[in-house]
């Protein structure tokens, strides 16, 4: 209803108003009451008005058990706004419940595991997925805290933290402890969620089957190369020497040397990679030296660097870390090795172990070739190389990045890497605090 028009009707009943007023103090003067007749007059309409209210009031409590009257004035026009409302508010209801019978019909049939959260993180409603795999029921458990019914350690802390990791967490199936969930937590509404539990436990067997496979060809392959590796050497010995029979033999047995080397550094890095893998973390810490390690890895790097490069260091004497030495140093090892092989001669490294309000952090950066942004998502692959031609040159396995990806990740550590063609690489391991 537009303005002009309430306010025609506002008018329309304020005439009918004073009419009816007007006529009970006449009635009333007839009978030599006056004021007894206004009071009639009023308390009708006052009665009318409580009659077509209370109307009002049973048909909104029960639509279906009571029908509006038939209005007159101003109460027809209220009338007829509170059926015309109820009759699209049941339009939207119906229309909302053919969505959400739809809706639970299709996650019904989604094989993940879907639970759907309110800002508690109570349970609301799950697909018949999450029975299967998650063991909720019904009755029992809708209404409950999520958290009281899957109590792993790693969930509790996802779902607690402030933002939802895209990647997830991995845990143990609550009905069957050997199989293996992803579990996921997608944010929607108004602080609702939505929970997706993922059945990867065939995902992880053959990526298991995948690092046994490694480790043991690994092994296997070690034992026949050192022996050719002991040959090749002797040979090389030998046809350094002024022997009869193996003239013009010394530079290809060098190289049949160096190449077994290489084999031997890319075995080496399997088997460092695949124990890295054998554990998601670090089982016993203990106090490191940060400022002792970071300088050993310095004078390494400079030995690997032959003068070529100008490499700095500053370090925070003082700030240490909990962890695995070994491992630690594989991380640093790693990330100035690739420096120093990725910055042409003249090129300088930077080195950082540092802290801020948002962990502890250990840098390594220089102003080498650079890496192709579409290389970036890639750069942790095993044996992924962003520059083919040049790690082969220098001598890299393909496998540093992602030992120092496992390593941090055993750490609780993050690695972010930036950089720009041409202009060198930033690599940025983040601990906690």
């Amino acid at each position: 209803m537009n303005k002009a028009a309430l306010l025609t009707l506002l008018r329309l009943e304020a005439a009918t108003t004073v009419s009816v007023v007007v006529l009970g103090v006449i009635a009333g003067q007839v009978f030599g009451h006056p004021l007894a007749g206004l009071a009639l007059a009023l308390a009708g309409l006052l009665g009318t008005h409580l009659w077509y209210a209370a109307h009002l009031r049973l048909w909104q409590q029960s639509p279906k058990a009571n029908e509006l009257p038939a209005g007159y004035g101003i109460w027809e026009v209220i009338y007829d706004d509170a059926y015309m409302r109820y009759r699209q508010a049941r339009k939207r209801k119906k229309r909302l419940a053919a969505i959400l019978k739809e809706f639970r019909a299709s996650t019904g049939a989604l094989p993940d595991a879907a639970v759907v959260l309110d800002k508690s993180a109570c349970i609301t409603w799950f697909n018949a997925a999450a029975h299967r795999m998650l063991g909720f029921q019904t009755s029992r458990d809708v209404g409950q805290r999520v958290a009281n019914l899957i109590r792993n350690p790693d969930f509790l802390r996802y779902l607690e933290s402030e933002e939802s990791a895209p990647e997830g967490v991995e845990i143990p199936s609550l009905e069957t402890p050997d199989n293996t969930l992803w579990v996921r937590l997608v944010p929607y509404g108004k602080s609702q969620r939505l929970l997706i539990a993922r059945d990867i436990t065939d995902r992880k067997r053959i990526e298991q089957m995948r690092r046994d496979f490694v480790s043991n060809a690994s092994h296997e392959l070690r034992t026949p190369l050192t022996v050719v590796s002991g040959y090749l050497e002797m040979l090389v010995a030998e046809a350094e020497l002024p022997a009869p029979g193996l003239e013009g033999w010394a530079q290809p047995l060098r190289e049949m040397r160096r190449q077994s080397a290489r084999m031997e550094s890319i075995i080496k890095d399997m088997l460092k990679l695949a124990r890295l893998e054998a554990s998601s973390r670090v089982a016993e810490r203990e106090p490191i030296h940060m400022a002792r390690l970071l300088r050993d890895a310095t004078k390494e790097a400079q030995a690997l660097s032959e003068g070529r490069h100008s490499i700095h260091a500053e370090v925070d004497e003082e700030l240490g870390l909990s962890g695995q030495p070994a491992e630690i140093q594989s991380i640093v090892g790693n990330l100035l090795s690739n420096a120093v092989r990725y910055t042409p001669d003249g090129g300088e490294i930077f080195l950082r172990w540092y802290a801020d309000d948002q962990g502890r952090w250990l840098e390594v950066r220089d102003t080498g070739i650079g890496i192709d942004p579409r290389d970036l998502p890639r750069l942790t692959e095993r044996f992924y190389r962003a520059d083919v031609a040049r790690s082969r040159e220098t001598g890299g396995t393909g496998l540093g990045l992602a030992i120092v990806k496992h390593a941090l990740e055993r750490h609780d550590a993050v690695l972010h890497v930036q950089s720009e063609q041409g202009r060198g690489s930033r690599f940025l391991c983040q601990f906690p605090k």
